[in-house]
């Protein structure tokens, strides 16, 4: 099984905190998709042998395109792949995009999932992030998706500055009001050459606080945890059933075909990532080229992104798994290294897999580093 995620690289205006590609010039768009419409040809043969079980729309911003430039895009696939009977095909999108009229053309189109970047429902926080839309917008969207849409997603930002431990637990109850089957929450970062970086730098706005994530975080699991939500995932909450099929194909390591300016793909040996320019991208594209850099993985780079995809999940690593895959040498070094932290309670062995403690989630990518193997081919 595999996966095909498409870049859709547009949104109407930069959110403060955002380093993903994407350009606020929207007269591009047809161009875009006509580009994105030939990458796909162009890698048809990619994943022969392979059946499709996931297509999801990411950006940027994908519900800024037309439904019949969404539909273009999935009808192409459909023709040029092998796709499951049932596939989840995601896309996301922003509040103030979900007017009724356009969920209305948005449920008649294959698409059947739909992630709502909602962030918070409280309007301070929507302008520190420059988001386009505000609180009563957000839940107006929740409201009218779900007259359309049952499968439904959520993102919301925790350890936003001057974010109090009572205005987060709100944003968790309104989130859980609509009884939405998935969530995906991250605390706020701050990425180099941001303007959440620049204000932090100048003094305009607080820096964000790592006790105060560490401490939301618990507050979202606790509470989505005992709602009947699994944490499937760090960031990543979801009722039986509703689990994401595109989030989970990365996590466990299945190939992907990412598609647009900035996307990654992954075939079990390989990554590789295209250009993250929207006119070389299409450049290239017009002229038969893939812009794309590729990295030929090492058994190291394999263990290490195991350790790291797993200890993120409720699948854990499997010490077993490990030895078998990777070899005796690979094998000693977790299990002297996971001492430490066995001792420490941030992680638990569950048979011969090893998972995160309530402790442990929140720091699981340092310690997921910390067992990382170095120096070996």
């Amino acid at each position: 099984m595999s996966a095909i995620y498409i870049h859709i690289p547009f949104c109407k205006q930069a959110c403060h905190y955002c380093d993903f590609h994407f350009s606020t010039s929207m007269g591009k768009k047809e161009t875009m998709v006509r580009a994105l419409l030939k990458e796909i040809l162009l890698r048809k043969d990619e994943l022969k042998g392979e059946v499709v079980e996931t297509i999801y729309f990411g950006g940027g911003t994908p519900s800024v395109l037309e439904v019949k430039q969404v539909n273009q895009l999935i009808d192409v696939i459909y023709a040029n792949y092998e796709v499951v009977r049932f596939p989840e095909i995601t896309l996301e999108a922003n509040p103030d995009d979900l007017s009724r009229n356009r969920l209305e053309e948005f449920s008649k189109s294959p698409i059947n999932r739909l992630s709502i970047g909602v962030q918070s429902f409280f309007d301070e926080d929507l302008k520190l992030m420059n988001r386009a839309h505000d609180a009563l917008e957000a839940k107006q969207s929740i409201k009218e998706a779900s007259r359309y849409f049952e499968n439904i997603s959520i993102d919301l930002i925790y350890g936003i500055p001057g974010m109090t431990d009572g205005h987060w637990r709100q944003n968790i109850e309104t989130a859980l009001a609509f009884n939405i089957p998935h969530i995906s929450s991250y605390a706020l970062t701050v990425e180099p050459k941001t303007a959440l970086a620049h204000f932090i730098k100048k003094g305009v706005v607080q820096n964000v606080d790592d006790e105060v994530a560490e401490r939301h975080f618990h507050i979202l699991s606790d509470t989505l945890m005992d709602a009947g939500y699994t944490c499937y995932e760090i960031s990543n909450f979801g009722k039986p059933g509703y689990f994401s099929g595109n989030n989970t194909a990365y996590w466990q390591q299945k190939k992907y075909l990412g598609i647009g300016p900035s996307a990654h793909s992954y075939d079990g040996n390989r990554r590789g990532w295209n250009v993250r320019s929207n006119p070389k991208y299409v450049r290239a594209i017009a002229l038969g080229e893939l812009p794309m850099e590729v990295e030929v993985l090492s058994k190291t780079d394999k263990y290490n992104e195991y350790v790291m995809t797993g200890l993120r999940t409720i699948w854990g690593v499997s010490l077993e798994k490990i030895g078998v895959s990777f070899g005796e040498i690979y094998a000693k070094h977790i299990g002297e290294r996971a001492k430490k932290y066995l001792e420490a309670h941030l992680l638990y062995l569950d048979g011969d897999t090893l998972l995160a403690t309530r402790k442990g989630k929140f720091l699981v990518d340092g310690i997921a580093s910390d067992l990382f193997m170095v120096n070996l081919s």
